[in-house]
């Protein structure tokens, strides 16, 4: 998931995170926090690490809301009467909440070629995927991402996001302000969920999310086999700055929406 032109640098060296190898940075860091920040700051810290990995959903849908302004106040945003507002408005009409999770949607006008999700249901789209692909190809990308969160992958991303950056930093949690990180350390935290990515597991199972979303709304299913071949041959060319970067195997995943939206076909 590649957010701006702001972390385009950041997104270009992505690591995998490992929950193994998480808790073994944390407790390393923690380690020298004891001479950084002195022994009571250094509990403060190892707490907020420890809460990490119980952050109750509304914890969660503050930390996304936080996160998700700071990204909407560093990128450029579409606004309505843009032709990317518009045409993206008359995509999602209607789709003002996907199995519970309200949707609010909004165009980043940068280059990339990607989307994503956000815990409190927030989606945002870039320009560049919206160059790229056709309306159809665009709603299934949408669908893949939604689920995402709804599978409770994007939870878990940012529980190991907010862990590292509770290892930066001392972290507060303030939901009732609408806050659970300090304001200084957003940024960082932003940085940490777009390094990390989802496991090939989460991705097939949000490929398949995606194809029955498109399946449920009426939708063109057969556009996820174009949007995925698209991704494929872009990243033929290096795909730097696209979900080929973050979704591996564009290929493989094409023919695997094909053989759905076959299967779909002979249910008809």
């Amino acid at each position: 998931m590649n957010f701006s032109k702001k972390t385009n640098e950041i997104i270009m060296c992505k690591s995998k995170f490992i929950i193994a190898s998480l808790m073994l940075v944390v407790i390393n860091a923690n380690a020298q926090f004891g001479k950084v920040l002195g022994k009571s700051k250094n509990v403060e810290a190892a707490k907020k690490v420890a809460k990490a990995a119980t952050l109750s959903d509304d914890e969660m849908a503050v930390l996304s809301l936080q996160s998700v302004k700071w990204m909407d106040e560093n990128n450029p945003i579409a606004d309505a009467g843009n032709p990317y507002a518009d045409r993206l408005a008359k995509l999602v009409k209607g789709l003002d909440n996907e199995d519970g999770l309200d949707l609010n949607f909004k165009v980043y006008l940068v280059v990339d070629v990607n989307a994503f999700a956000t815990p409190d249901g927030s989606v945002r789209v870039m320009a560049g995927l919206m160059d790229l692909m056709t309306d159809d190809e665009i709603l299934s990308v949408i669908g893949h991402e939604i689920g995402h969160v709804k599978l409770g992958h994007s939870k878990k991303r940012y529980q190991s996001a907010y862990a590292i950056s509770a290892a930066k930093d001392v972290a507060i949690a303030n939901s009732n302000g609408g806050k659970i990180l300090a304001d200084k350390e957003i940024g960082n935290f932003v940085e940490n969920v777009v390094n990390a990515q989802f496991s090939q597991t989460h991705e097939s199972a949000s490929d398949k999310y995606g194809f029955q979303f498109m399946v449920k709304h009426n939708m063109n299913y057969h556009a996820m086999h174009g949007a995925f071949q698209k991704l494929a041959n872009l990243s033929v060319d290096g795909g730097k700055g696209s979900l080929t970067s973050s979704h591996p195997g564009s290929a493989k995943r094409a023919k695997r929406a094909k053989e759905w939206a076959e299967k779909q076909d002979a249910k008809k």
